[in-house]
């Protein structure tokens, strides 16, 4: 059994290592976190060893307008993805190292010519610090923290983008110089949760809320929920994320209080200002948990998907049955998937170890600053490579990053697409023809969007899930996929 807190308290202890930059500015700027965690129990022992591969922090999104056909622009720098993408790097470090005789602590060689899988007893964990952005955050009230899903503005005028102007400042962080010390929840806390039962849902749309979850009850700070001058109670509210109903499908009914929201519907992120076309991060865990968060480019490779066994939440506002209903519950009826393919619905887990530099923790350190407090324009990623394992971006590119560098590969995230593409395709260069996989034979492949397409088992996968389940999620524009 995972215990969630020695999981939180892995990922939080990666993140104080990490050097300052990119990190939010001391009384002026919070951010998310979010990790993979990579477990191995050696079947002798039983003992299980755990590591963190992949960090990420971001809560930002790049419009539809700023999208790049060039694949050298970073799309959305939420944690969850940014985690996410980081573990794709280390991946391939991995799967280059198994190609090239080199010994990979993750894959061992699979029955069939050219593929792999994961070596026995090794998993793979994902942490976020707060609830998923979309669906899972959809849950009742119990204090007035808000859900972090800002726009990201257009770069100005004045030769930098908005995130390295935003970034050029010396940023100090809590307690620096000393370390500090992970916030867990009272054990009152832990009583009260017990009494409370989990939100009613019904017809898509949250009617009622019951309980207030594991948190202390707060009064909240929106109007809606807020208490009545007629002296009848307060209206029960919800949780609201910013990310919007993908169009097409159920809207959302915006009526007070807890009927504010549909739920179990795909939303876009971040749901405010330029439209995006990144879906949320409870719809991203959804898709993985089905196709895996290997991707199509690494399937190629692999006889599996990879799932996570489990999905360990950091103390939040939370609701294991939102969760559930986000994560699992909407693609639980997909069948007829091709084989190394299956629905995997992770253990969902909470723990009570809070990230100090949430919004909600920031606010209370320094509740007598009258400073507006902003999300960090920053995204960092962190993962377990040998070459540049810290890439620090803002606004889809580099930090840093002057106009006149836009195009340029000094320009470009380490996460972007048109990088992970070249250090996969470093892979296949790396490895003996004989020992390629079948769908790697004899096949004229040259852009990005080739050797997707050519992941026919994978794509074979996405198709079952999109008509099953997400028939109205958004097609990625051919034109964007053309790169090489």
């Amino acid at each position: 059994m995972v215990d969630p807190d020695e999981v939180a308290r892995l990922c939080l202890s990666r993140y104080q290592q990490l050097p300052r930059r990119g990190k939010p500015e001391d009384g002026r700027e919070w951010t998310l976190l979010a990790a993979v965690v990579r477990s191995c129990r050696d079947a002798s022992s039983g003992s299980v060893q755990m590591e963190v591969v992949s960090l990420g922090t971001g809560t930002k999104c790049i419009g539809q307008a700023d999208m790049s056909p060039n694949g050298d622009v970073l799309n959305d720098s939420h944690a969850e993805v940014i985690a996410r993408r980081g573990c794709i790097r280390y991946l391939i470090q991995e799967l280059r190292r198994a190609v090239t005789g080199q010994g990979s602590s993750v894959f061992c060689p699979a029955d069939q010519r050219g593929q792999w899988k994961l070596r026995p007893g090794v998993s793979f964990i994902f942490f976020t610090c707060h609830t998923p952005c979309g669906d899972a955050s959809i849950i009742p009230m119990s204090d007035g923290q808000c859900q972090p899903c800002p726009p990201v503005t257009p770069a100005e005028d004045g030769g930098q983008t908005d995130g390295a102007r935003e970034l050029k400042r010396k940023a100090e962080e809590p307690g620096e110089g000393q370390p500090w010390k992970l916030l867990r929840v009272e054990e009152e806390d832990k009583g009260d949760a017990k009494q409370c039962g989990p939100p009613t849902l019904k017809n898509h749309v949250m009617k009622a809320a019951v309980g207030t979850g594991p948190h202390t009850a707060a009064q909240p700070e929106n109007p809606s929920s807020s208490s009545r001058t007629d002296g009848a109670p307060p209206v029960p509210d919800i949780h609201r994320t910013g990310a919007k109903c993908v169009p097409g499908g159920p809207a959302d009914p915006l009526a007070p209080g807890v009927g504010f929201h549909s739920t179990g519907v795909l939303r876009v992120k971040p749901g405010r200002g330029e439209p995006t076309l990144s879906l949320s991060c409870s719809d991203k865990l959804a898709r993985w948990g089905v196709l895996g968060f290997q991707g199509a480019l690494l399937s190629l490779y692999l006889e599996e998907a990879l799932y996570f066994s489990t999905v360990v939440v950091g103390k939040c506002p939370y609701s294991e049955e939102a969760m559930h209903r986000a994560l699992v519950e909407r693609c639980s009826h997909v069948c007829s998937l091709p084989a190394g393919f299956s629905v995997h619905p992770p253990t969902l887990l909470q723990s009570s170890l809070e990230f100090p530099f949430n919004q909600t923790q920031v606010k209370l350190r320094h509740q007598a600053t009258p400073r507006r407090l902003s999300p960090c324009g920053a995204a960092i990623s962190w993962c377990n490579v040998k070459e540049q394992p810290l890439d620090v971006t803002a606004n889809g590119y580099k930090h840093g990053c002057t106009k006149k560098r836009l195009g340029t590969p000094k320009s470009r995230s380490l996460l972007c697409k048109l990088e992970l593409f070249h250090s996969f395709l470093s892979v296949v260069s790396s490895t003996d023809p004989s020992a390629l996989p079948d769908t790697l034979r004899g096949s004229e492949l040259h852009t990005y969007w080739d050797y997707k397409q050519t992941a026919q088992s994978y794509q074979q996968a996405w198709r079952q899930l999109h008509s099953q389940a997400f028939p109205l999620w958004p097609r990625s524009d051919r034109k964007l996929l053309l790169f090489h």
